[in-house]
């Protein structure tokens, strides 16, 4: 495919989003009705029309409108790229810009300068303060590719090295003690010696730091309450956890955690709702909680637009619920970590006040947000120790 070509294709895709098309869904359709596209070409228009997700207004300003077509005019026009330049009309390209669309287009503000709905962006200045524009400006650039090395069976320099022969570049990063930042090669991770030798494991920069700093008691078990696909069971593991438990009400999202366990030398033992209560009293329970995902909108772009405040009420209200089941498993002496990879008041700080303030046997003794940036997500912890 010609860039031009790609251009279109994002086009196509862009506007199936639009019309209210999932984006992984509208990516798959368009996937399987173009045939010649190769690898590359899939992986291209992929990325246009992710980051035309993340830029969704401030690119439909520049272009002077809502459609696909507009928002890649958009986006050229914000990288300082002339537009004639790939919408040729020639060799599947994009037709060339009529007179009305050259006049089109005007600077962004606001919401829309910051890619965020109106609601939110309100909703950011109000938690965020200053930092509100860094952070919903950050949410518009392309995450980086973070790896936890498997400290437990390797050093980074080694995971350094035999990533290289697999042609991964790859360097520490100061957020973890674990952490690799992947410079090159990044779609080659899936397949690479380290990562099916269970010596890495792709996992965000905030949550291996988060991760990190939870003390370890030296017996019962560790419960990992929402475990989701079980990187935070296993990096806990990688620790030097005696026992982790891994449960999540929705046991599917587990199905690949024992092969995971099993390459990387891991104890983790999967529990279903009917076993928790078996294994109680817990000396430790990390609960990281359903959320908005505010602070990994960079990777799921599509969900800061789907969010609405009814759902962050429904949200506040499993997370209130969340900690107030999971604490009834905590032993005396025990610690409850809340956790979420959220910016958001509502779902962080607000949320431990209301339960602190709800079951006064319990204190906090520590607490972090990890703001959106180079080497993690948005990301919040709080612990919480049983008076």
């Amino acid at each position: 495919m010609t860039p031009g070509a790609r251009i279109q294709a994002a086009i196509d895709v862009l506007d199936r989003i639009g019309a209210g098309t999932p984006a992984e869904k509208a990516l798959t359709g368009w996937a399987r009705g173009a045939r010649f596209a190769g690898s590359g070409d899939r992986a291209a228009v992929r990325d246009h029309v992710y980051q035309a997700l993340r830029c969704w207004r401030s690119y439909a300003c520049l272009g002077g409108g809502d459609t696909g077509r507009a928002r890649m005019i958009g986006a050229l026009r914000a990288a300082d790229l002339d537009p004639d330049t790939l919408f040729t009309g020639e060799g599947h390209a994009p037709a060339p810009l009529s007179e009305a669309e050259r006049g089109a287009g005007s600077l962004p503000s606001g919401a829309d300068a910051h890619d965020l709905p109106d609601w939110l962006w309100a909703q950011f200045q109000s938690d965020l303060g200053e930092g509100a524009a860094r952070a919903a400006l950050a949410l518009r650039e392309r995450a980086p590719v973070m790896l936890r090395v498997n400290l437990a069976r390797a050093g980074l320099q080694d995971v350094i090295s035999l990533l290289a022969e697999d042609g991964i570049h790859s360097e520490p990063h100061p957020i973890a003690k674990s952490a690799l930042l992947v410079i090159d090669g990044a779609r080659r991770v899936a397949r690479s010696r380290a990562y099916l030798d269970g010596l890495a494991e792709l996992q965000d920069g905030s949550g291996q730091a988060a991760m990190e700093a939870i003390p370890l008691p030296s017996n019962g078990g560790i419960l990992d309450y929402c475990a989701g696909g079980g990187g935070k069971a296993l990096a806990l593991a990688a620790q030097g956890a005696r026992k982790v438990y891994a449960h999540d009400i929705d046991a599917a999202r587990m199905a690949d955690l024992p092969a995971r366990a099993a390459r990387s030398g891991a104890d983790v033992e999967i529990l279903d709702g009917s076993k928790l209560v078996d294994k109680a009293p817990y000396s430790l329970i990390l609960c990281d909680a359903p959320c908005s995902g505010s602070g990994t909108w960079r990777r799921t772009p599509d969900a800061k637009w789907r969010l609405t405040p009814e759902r962050l009420d429904e949200l506040k209200q499993m997370q209130s619920a969340i900690l107030r089941e999971a604490a009834q498993l905590v032993g005396s002496g025990g610690r409850l970590i809340y956790a979420t990879c959220s910016v958001l008041h509502a779902e962080n700080e607000a949320r431990i006040d209301a339960f602190l303030q709800a079951t006064p046997n319990w204190h906090q003794t520590f607490a972090q947000r990890f703001d959106v940036s180079d080497g993690g997500d948005g990301f919040f912890v709080a612990h919480l120790a049983r008076i």
